[in-house]
């Protein structure tokens, strides 16, 4: 089994570039690969020692069970490349859109720690179409491959997202429901990739529960004193691009800045 590790402090993102069959892909998964070891090693190379990958550029997503296992088969093969990288590091995973089943087989292949899911409990729309909770179907397939020492760390209210259909419930009743179907963490969003939590919502959030709380979006140098005050993690993509934008190519600066807010930061533990 794989030895749980705790989440803490600064998650890099690794965006990874299109992959194969999708409508921006140009590369070939021994190019993708290398370019993603290359930005690890930048991260790692200024103190980083907690990476997730991402598809994010296999933009539009499909949703759960549609993403074909030619991506699940690239993220594996990527993911394995960093872990043999880097066998000491906290690495996760997050599969667009939602597909979290996916996501775990990957990390069980490849020894990674922790998933990101989203929609495990209750429904909201997404601008893939409809997202329904899979928190049920997760958990046992969970057990059923064998990856109980895997963490699943899950999105509540997410971001770029309507959620109407809950509109009458709270952060606080969400959090609890995630807790109570056996949620290893949660991860709060501002309304889209970059935009900071809602810091009344943060607050609620941390009286609400005692899962770990992960900062999912929209961290900076500037906030990460006020933020982190309620959190454990916070995963950082688009500060730490060019720019602020997450499209753009790491730009060190940033990067270092980052690393030093959070060490000097009360909340951060490496």
């Amino acid at each position: 089994m794989i030895p749980i590790k705790k989440i803490n402090g600064l998650i890099a993102m690794l965006h990874v570039p299109a992959l194969p069959g999708t409508p921006n892909g140009s590369l070939c998964i021994t190019e993708i690969t290398r370019q993603v070891l290359a930005e690890a090693k930048i991260y790692t190379d200024h103190g980083v020692s907690s990476l997730m990958i991402e598809n994010m550029h296999d933009v539009p997503y499909l949703r759960r069970s549609s993403v074909g296992p030619e991506i699940t088969a690239c993220m594996a093969t990527i993911a394995t490349a960093l872990r043999q990288q880097y066998p000491d590091l906290t690495l996760g995973i997050q599969i667009l859109a939602g597909a979290n089943q996916q996501a775990l087989a990957v990390a069980l292949a490849a020894n990674l720690n922790f998933i990101r899911a989203e929609g495990f409990v209750f429904a909201h729309v997404a601008d893939e179409g409809f997202i329904e909770s899979d928190a049920a179907e997760l958990l046992r397939y969970r057990k059923h491959i064998g990856a109980e020492g895997i963490q699943i760390l899950t999105d509540i209210k997410k971001k770029h997202s309507a959620h109407a259909i809950t509109a009458d419930l709270g952060i606080s009743e969400v959090a609890k429901a995630a807790e109570y179907f056996q949620s290893d963490g949660i991860v709060i969003t501002g309304a889209h990739t970059g935009a900071e939590p809602n810091r009344d919502e943060l607050e609620t959030l941390a009286r609400s529960t005692k899962l770990p709380i992960i900062i999912g979006s929209g961290l900076n140098p500037e906030n990460v004193n006020d933020l982190m005050t309620h959190a454990q993690a916070g995963v950082v993509g688009s500060y730490l691009k060019e720019d602020g934008y997450w499209k753009n190519p790491i730009c060190p600066k940033r990067l270092q800045r980052m690393v030093t807010a959070f060490s000097e930061s009360s909340q951060f533990i490496r």
